[in-house]
């Protein structure tokens, strides 16, 4: 990875609320991204190219939707090759994270313990 892309990763996930830039950094997704391009054979500029889209995903500049074309075309992958990745680093990065945003919104809501009172009052509010 390039320092270049380093420093943008930060600038990046430094414009996130806190809470986000914590499930993010909580994944190793720098690592598990190397990995993964590492069994595609992908050259370093490939590597960055690829982390790089990743990190729009993360950040939310890009649709998951177009992330499997977006790899298509930036790094110039088949399309069979392009969609195992998406679902790599979909089971490996994007998973996780959204299973700790789930348990952390869990947990707020336990925290809270609402009453049936407190539903009455503001309906009646």
């Amino acid at each position: 990875m390039t320092e270049k892309l380093r420093q943008t990763i930060r600038e990046e996930i430094g414009k996130l609320p806190k809470e986000t830039q914590d499930i993010i950094n909580a994944v190793n997704w720098v690592g598990i991204t190397e990995e993964i391009a590492k069994k595609f054979n992908l050259t370093e500029s490939e590597v960055t190219d690829f982390q790089t889209e990743v990190l729009l995903v993360l950040v939310g500049l890009t649709e998951p939707d177009s992330f499997s074309l977006n790899i298509e075309n930036e790094i110039g992958l088949s399309g069979n090759e392009a969609k195992k990745m998406t679902d790599e680093v979909f089971e490996k990065i994007v998973t996780p994270m959204v299973n700790m945003k789930t348990e952390k919104m869990k947990q707020e809501i336990k925290e809270k313990d609402p009453h049936w009172q407190q539903n009455l009052g503001f309906i009646m509010s």
